[in-house]
């Protein structure tokens, strides 16, 4: 499988990464199990959990696969801390104390001394002083090796990171948030923002919460998470009208190009600007497999434009990069600049 560099660090992943969101109760232990070792089978390393997923149920699968079935030098793991549960309530708590309580938890659920890349689950009401020498903290003390940010819109991406720059202190290496043919706000102002910075950009529920893939065309399927009255609110705001032209669209391509929709979909956010992986959550091995399938495709310059046309309109970053492109080629071979990592 390709790799990508994590903006300018020195952390290299896999162009796809694994969530964990629906694992556990939702993946039988079995299938879980399965999917990490095709998953480091085809190249794959990175995975990405949360301290919140489960209540620490997930992490805690995962340490245990870490012992059975996978060496923890074959993963790039990455985690979130901030949403912890106070007087029965779910709550974003980014104080110092609670952030490295919290990721002292995942550390000992994962059975690992130190997370390749420790996140801030969501911004919170806490100082951002704080927050941000939580993290200083974590890589001095070598609980983890970089630190980035989940759930930020783009200028708090842009204090966040800032801040540290101005402090000479950790660096942010990346932000996440959620991206796909269904959700492309992060285009507006995140992308941009993590681009400009040199941040490493993970897109969550790169799927559209799975719609994408077709499965909710003819209804709901029993098992499927629409299907779960815990969680259909995930999947529900897709099941509009407009979804719908996306859906149908992504299904047209796929038809036309010999692939499932799933695959579309995932190749169109993988490929697109700004990205350094995109976060899929099967929970099934017959899910996967598929999705390992895409790393050496690409799609069509016109699907690519067809499908930004049906779902909002064109990537402005695709548009520039392809304008550059021309560019560079009209200028001649001894013009273009040396190329970056």
């Amino acid at each position: 499988m390709r790799t990508a560099w994590v903006g300018t660090s020195d952390l290299s992943v896999s162009r796809l990464g694994l969530g964990t969101m629906s694992w556990g109760a939702a993946a039988p232990v079995t299938e879980v199990i399965a999917m990490v070792k095709a998953f480091v089978d085809a190249g794959g390393n990175l995975i990405d959990t949360a301290a919140a997923y489960g209540s620490g149920e997930v992490e805690a699968l995962i340490g245990r696969i870490l012992t059975r079935t996978v060496a923890r030098q074959d993963l790039v793991i990455a985690t979130k801390s901030g949403f912890v549960v106070h007087h029965g309530e779910r709550v974003i708590d980014n104080s110092r104390a609670t952030l490295l309580t919290d990721l002292a938890g995942s550390l000992r659920r994962l059975g690992t001394d130190w997370v390749d890349l420790w996140q801030v689950h969501a911004w919170g009401d806490d100082p951002l002083d704080e927050t941000l020498r939580a993290a200083d903290h974590a890589v001095a003390q070598g609980m983890a090796r970089q630190v980035g940010v989940s759930n930020f819109v783009g200028w708090q991406v842009a204090k966040a990171a800032t801040w540290q720059r101005a402090q000479s202190a950790t660096p942010i290496v990346s932000a996440q948030a959620e991206y796909s043919l269904l959700a492309r706000r992060a285009e507006l102002e995140l992308l941009p923002c993590a681009t400009d910075l040199g941040l490493g950009f993970f897109a969550w529920s790169g799927l559209g919460r799975g719609v994408l893939s077709g499965k909710y065309a003819t209804g709901v399927p029993r098992g499927s998470r629409g299907g779960d009255p815990a969680m259909a609110w995930f999947v529900e705001q897709f099941f509009d009208e407009g979804s719908r032209r996306i859906v149908n669209a992504v299904a047209a391509a796929a038809e036309g190009l010999g692939l499932t929709p799933a695959q579309v979909a995932l190749i169109w956010l993988r490929d697109a600007p700004g990205v350094t992986a995109p976060l899929v959550g099967p929970r099934t091995l017959d899910q996967l497999r598929p999705l390992l399938a895409t790393d050496s495709l690409s799609l069509p310059d016109p699907i690519t434009a067809a499908l930004d046309d049906v779902s909002g309109g064109p990537n402005q970053a695709r548009t520039a990069s392809h304008l550059e492109s021309h560019d560079r080629i009209e200028a001649g071979p001894t013009d273009r600049p040396p190329e970056h990592r």
